[in-house]
């Protein structure tokens, strides 16, 4: 019986039919479905906790700074603000170093050290937000205010335009600590995603340009890069989207102060941040409704920047099918 070949013939065939093709693409749409509704809804639910806000104060609610529960005066200038420069410091900074990171595993680093580089790399990742931010607020803040941002208001404070930027006392906490600590939390996402797509590059075409005399630098700039820059920018979105909206460890290193100021030296807030300090304590509903409102601007900033990114992405990904 081992011996004796069977036929495909002889294989038992199930045979679902075509209601069964019709319930199968019913239910992949209902779960679609499902996720636009729970995002819709989501959405519908923080608007309708943020309208009172909206009507009692007006577009002025998007350009005012003051923040006083005892007058009850609420704007979202200051939080808006201190998200975004929050967010841009730790990509200017997560950015370059996660290329590093990326390239050095999959074209420098010899085969014994990958692994344990990459376990580390993620490693990183499955530490909580508060221990970035208990950290943050006891050893890296403590650095900053000792070393690095007395040298920076030295260096870069006499510039003409640069050092408004850089101008204040070295308190340790502020917007550049807080995006600093950011920079760190988003490094493992990107770099994973940048070193996996580098691996995905054809050894076909590392060989071709070796061949043709590319050296390192030329094979990453002409080959790699062209290859996976719409996964690569994908990506950048992904930690973008994880710096927005990050909580616990922008709190204990932000100084959570509703004080606008251009200086990354200086203590801000975020809306994140501010969302988590003052719910508890919001003894009104406009104070409520003020904080749902900051709820709902995030969750419109996170929102449009994710579309931009899908928009780019998609460009992209067409100019390399055109090509």
């Amino acid at each position: 019986m081992s011996g004796m070949a069977i036929s495909r013939a002889e294989i038992p065939v199930r045979r679902v039919g075509p209601w069964g093709d019709r319930l199968f693409r019913l239910l992949l749409a209902g779960a679609a479905i499902l996720v636009l509704a729970l995002l819709g809804g989501a959405a519908l639910a923080i608007f309708w906790g943020a309208l009172p806000a909206f009507r009692h104060f007006g577009p002025a609610f998007l350009t005012g700074s003051a923040w006083d529960p005892v007058r009850q005066e609420f704007g979202a200038l200051v939080p808006i603000y201190g998200t975004l420069v929050t967010s841009a410091v730790a990509m200017a900074t997560a950015v370059p170093i996660s290329f590093g990171i990326a390239l050095f595993l999959t074209e420098v680093a010899p085969a014994w050290l990958r692994a344990p580089i990459g376990a580390a790399i993620e490693l990183l990742a499955g530490i909580p937000s508060i221990i970035y931010g208990m950290w943050g607020l006891f050893v890296f803040a403590p650095f900053m205010a000792d070393h690095v941002e007395p040298a920076l208001t030295a260096l870069l404070g006499p510039l003409p335009v640069l050092g408004v930027l850089f101008d204040g006392p070295p308190l340790g906490i502020g917007m550049l600590t807080a995006g600093l600590i950011l920079s760190i939390m988003v490094v493992p996402f990107i770099s994973s995603v940048m070193r996996d797509v580098f691996l995905l590059v054809p050894l076909t075409l590392r060989e071709a340009a070796v061949g043709l005399g590319a050296t390192r630098w030329e094979l990453v700039w002409r080959v790699v890069l062209p290859h996976t820059k719409s996964a690569v920018m994908g990506g950048i979105f992904l930690g973008l989207g994880r710096a927005l909206g990050e909580t616990m460890a922008v709190t204990f290193v932000l100084g959570n102060a509703h004080e606008f100021s251009p200086s990354l030296l200086m203590p801000s807030t975020s809306i994140a941040a501010a969302i988590a300090n003052e719910f508890t304590e919001a003894d009104s509903d406009l104070y409520r409704s003020s904080l749902i409102a900051l709820g709902f601007l995030l969750f419109a900033i996170t929102f449009v920047v994710l579309a931009l990114a899908k928009l780019l992405l998609a460009r992209l990904t067409a100019g390399e099918t055109r090509r």
